[in-house]
């Protein structure tokens, strides 16, 4: 954990209770690690059969087959308002695409009082906001109340037990290492900080620069050139980042260390910024590199999409930050010319000959 970050007392962690909303690959992942510390978990699913499967076959037939629960741990409902009711924190892991039509139906009446924290790593489509902005306008969330979840981490190394690191930002300090406690396992490591906005918004830009990745690789551009190229994307999102005040932007800089431990104190770029950039611009794992390995090919956006079958979520990225950054004025040339390819038709191979004359 972050230097100074204390978390309550283990009876006080105890007395929590977690819901999860969505059954999802990484809402999958995340109860798996709850059950593995023997919290029970109040589970959203959309889907009654789905409930059922995993009732009888103690995995997800849809996400991460390798990650098997005790179901006596689960307690599953199709029922959002009553795991919402029986929740003290609700960890949100659907698509940003789907929140408002996921969250349709609830009142500010049910999440008075509650944690949130939010599992997405992007901005909700149309409204160009963070879900914190969400909650505050649809349900009087204050943002003391609003917790995010960030890698570097995959998914489908948590079911495999791989070791991974889980950052958890917000303004209350105390509460956000709290939370933390609750998912600390042999193969879980966490992180905790307050920059609550700039953590957000570098998972948005590192899954468009993801999906440049993945284009670049597509193309048939090799290591040096995606080295270069995610160096300057790293770049690139520190200047944004800096515009909304980030803090421990650069690689090197800390604070001095803890006066017990005496270990440096977080940098934030060096994991929750840099690293999970670099994750998700090189791993297999990463559904960005994907499908932007796909339009690199050839595909159209459609038909990746259907081959895919998972939401790529820099593409709703690369537009919302494309509009917001109208209003910021940050020079991101990589990300607008990734916005360009999957926006408005600019051919893969004409986009990246402008990256390539802006890398440095």
């Amino acid at each position: 954990m972050g230097a100074g970050c204390r978390p309550a007392p283990l009876n006080f962690i105890s007395m929590m209770r977690f819901g999860i909303i969505g059954s999802g690959s990484w809402a999958t992942a995340l109860t798996k690690i709850l059950t593995d510390r023997q919290h029970a978990v109040n589970w959203w699913i959309r889907n009654t059969e789905t409930i059922q499967y995993i009732r009888t076959h103690r995995h997800n037939p849809h996400y991460l087959n390798a990650a098997r629960f005790d179901t006596s741990l689960l307690n599953m409902s199709e029922n959002i308002q009553q795991v919402v009711q029986q929740s003290d924190v609700l960890v949100i892991a659907v698509p940003s695409a789907y929140i408002v039509a996921s969250l349709k139906g609830l009142t500010a009446a049910d999440w008075k009082g509650k944690k949130v924290v939010s599992a997405i790593k992007g901005l909700l489509p149309e409204q160009n906001i963070l879900l914190n902005a969400y909650m505050k306008n649809e349900y009087a969330l204050p943002l003391e109340d609003y917790f995010a979840v960030l890698g570097p981490c995959h998914a489908e190394e948590v079911a495999e037990e791989k070791l991974s690191y889980l950052t958890f930002s917000g303004t209350d300090v105390a509460t956000a290492a709290t939370i933390a406690a609750h998912f600390n396992t042999p193969y879980i490591n966490t992180v905790v900080n307050h920059d609550i906005l700039g953590v957000q918004y570098a998972a948005v830009l590192k899954n468009i620069y993801a999906l440049g990745a993945g284009i670049a690789h597509g193309l048939n551009y090799g290591d040096n050139f995606l080295s270069v190229y995610i160096a300057n994307a790293a770049d690139e999102m520190a200047g944004f980042l800096r515009k909304f005040g980030a803090e421990h932007i650069t690689v090197g800089e800390h604070e001095g260390e803890d006066p017990l431990t005496h270990r440096k104190t977080p940098n934030y770029a060096a994991s929750v910024y840099l690293g999970d950039l670099l994750v998700t611009c090189y791993s297999l794992h990463s559904r960005n590199r994907s499908f932007g390995n796909m339009i690199g090919k050839g595909y159209s956006i459609k038909t990746a999409q259907l081959e895919m079958n998972m939401v790529a979520e820099g593409i709703n990225a690369a537009k919302c930050i494309y509009d917001i950054n109208k209003q910021v004025d940050a020079a991101i040339p990589i990300a607008e010319t990734v916005y360009q390819i999957l926006w408005e038709g600019r051919l893969p191979v004409e986009g990246f000959k402008r990256i390539e004359q802006v890398l440095v």
